[in-house]
């Protein structure tokens, strides 16, 4: 079963290392996604149908809202990854421009070279990782920038973004699609009545779905699970609702067992175990730098 080692949480979003050998189903993340190996078997991620290598001179870069999914083959050894889902409110403090780290179009490349002075950065940030609480959370912090301006200045989009001046994410979507996708964000809760929803925005539901993962390209309950993922992160951090049992009932899970299996076919770690080795820490301020 794959497990989590370490995970912290911050306004930055979530650092963790996991030792992945189950499949992970599709699903997106609102965050930047920077993927590495740090010890183990070769192994490899699908991006938008693309299955890409993953070994110690390649990173996977998978976009915020770009689905994905990880497709552990049988008989194949462990691979320990270090993940990275970075906030873009995070980034945009340090740097304005980085705000657009945001959109489904930041990254250049979803499979990247790493060059001998990304490597040494990432290998910086994994020995951090496992020394937590010997290094100093600023310097932590500072070497998790570190690491992905290095990877933005030469494979992301951000100059020809900044050029065009878009906005943010929700830009890319239909009118009526914002609408929708920001009120499933908004009601993680329970089961959402999707066919009340299409109505609200004006549509039949067959032409809501068809539009939705036009814009999007996900299925509405695959943006759904983003929402319900978002909330048990934050709580499993903060420790609300109590017991997981609670926080199941709250997501709209008839039993905690699905909760469990949901959660884990998710990220690759179960609710108990990731709530046992998360590390909460609030950001020390940094001044903005920029590229």
């Amino acid at each position: 079963m794959s497990s989590a080692h370490r995970i912290l949480h911050g306004e930055f979003g979530r650092v963790a290392l996991l030792d992945m050998d189950e499949s992970l189903v599709p699903h997106a993340h609102s965050e930047c996604h920077v993927l590495l190996k740090v010890y183990g078997e070769d192994t490899y991620f699908s991006v938008c149908d693309r299955r890409l290598p993953l070994t110690d001179r390649t990173a996977v870069l998978i976009n915020a809202w770009e689905p994905h999914f990880y497709d552990h083959q049988s008989g194949a050894a462990d691979t320990l990854i270090l993940a990275l889902y970075i906030e873009p409110s995070w980034l945009a403090a340090l740097q304005r421009g980085l705000a657009l780290s945001g959109r489904p179009d930041f990254f250049s490349s979803p499979c990247i070279e790493l060059t001998p002075h990304m490597r040494h950065h990432a290998d910086l940030l994994i020995d951090a990782m496992f020394t937590f609480g010997l290094v100093p959370q600023d310097t932590l912090e500072e070497l998790l920038f570190n690491l992905l301006i290095g990877i933005t200045e030469k494979h992301s989009e951000l100059r020809h973004l900044a050029r065009l001046r878009v906005g943010v994410a929700s830009d890319f979507y239909d009118a009526r699609i914002r609408q929708a996708s920001q009120f499933i964000l908004d009601h993680p809760q329970g089961v959402l009545d999707m066919e009340g929803i299409a109505r609200h925005c004006g549509l039949s539901r067959a032409h809501f779905f068809t539009l939705f993962k036009q814009n999007t390209g996900m299925t509405p309950q695959m943006f759904a699970n983003i929402g319900k993922m978002q909330m048990a992160f934050r709580c499993l951090s903060d420790n609300r609702y109590g017991t997981l049992g609670n926080l199941s009932e709250s997501l709209g899970f008839s039993e905690q067992g699905h909760f469990t299996r949901f959660f884990r076919h998710h990220i690759g770690a179960s609710p108990s175990q990731y709530r046992k080795v998360i590390d909460n820490y609030h950001s020390k301020s940094m001044k903005g730098r920029g590229i």
